[in-house]
């Protein structure tokens, strides 16, 4: 069942004259903008890697909109459709760091010179009530997500190479550098830092150099390498856009 939050994020990445849910072969696509296939992905990325890049190997040009929740307000019912009984803001906050942590399963697709990763961080609302959901056994405090929606909008960050992952990083970080002092930089905890220089290494944003007893030394890669990146990547094959025409006529048959 599609959430609010979903809809509300296709109303606002779908531009006037835009398509909504079209089937492209044994896909279907959130939104179709002129020749930009637009996927919503409030989920894990690990769960649509396999088919963005296979619409970028076909050669399709493809946005996804990955939303990061900076802040979630809790809101309690009685029951599923019941009243509203508690609602308070969770303690923990996102921020944009926390891309790193799904770019892990993206490093096979991200960076591609025909994919933009949108991610825009957004406050919202978690409607709950008391209930085990799918799970056998029921345990104190569980609960089922009736929905989600947004409460807030905020500004969003367009990752189209690894010059923009590098962005997120302080500019007192050494040219040289392991987790440890990618830790300091970042003001983080290990383990996550630990994380992120995966994700850069493997992304190609961060190159290994050598190592210095068991960690890691990288530096980050420049202009010239992330462009020779980008242009391995390359394609020259033309997408079909029949699937439009398709979806055109199935629609003036229900019409």
């Amino acid at each position: 069942m599609e959430t609010t939050l979903h809809r509300q994020l296709k109303d606002e990445f779908c531009d006037p004259g835009s398509e909504i849910e079209v089937k492209l072969g044994k896909y279907r696509i959130d939104v179709v903008n002129g020749k930009r296939l637009i996927e919503i992905q409030r989920s894990s990325l690990s769960s649509i890697r396999d088919k963005v890049n296979d619409l970028l190997q076909q050669g399709y040009i493809v946005d996804v909109v990955k939303p990061l929740v900076a802040r979630k307000q809790l809101v309690k019912l009685s029951r599923k459709n019941g009243d509203e009984v508690d609602r308070r803001w969770s303690p923990k906050r996102g921020t944009i760091l926390d891309l790193f942590d799904e770019l892990i399963y993206f490093t096979r697709v991200f960076p591609h010179p025909n994919l933009t990763l949108i991610v825009p961080m957004i406050q919202i609302s978690e409607v709950r009530y008391p209930g085990r959901g799918r799970r056998r056994r029921r345990r104190k405090g569980d609960f089922v997500i009736q929905d989600r929606s947004i409460v807030k909008l905020q500004e969003a960050c367009f990752f189209r190479s690894v010059l923009d992952l590098q962005k997120l990083l302080p500019r007192k970080l050494p040219k040289e550098f392991g987790t440890k002092e990618l830790a300091a930089a970042l003001k983080t905890p290990r383990h996550q830092a630990q994380q992120i220089a995966y994700v850069l290494r493997k992304t190609g944003a961060a190159i290994e150099i050598g190592k210095q007893g068991n960690a890691i030394i990288c530096r980050l890669a420049n202009k010239r390498e992330s462009k020779q990146l980008l242009a391995q990547k390359s394609f020259t094959r033309k997408p079909s856009f029949e699937f439009m025409h398709q979806h055109a006529q199935r629609k003036a048959a229900r019409s």
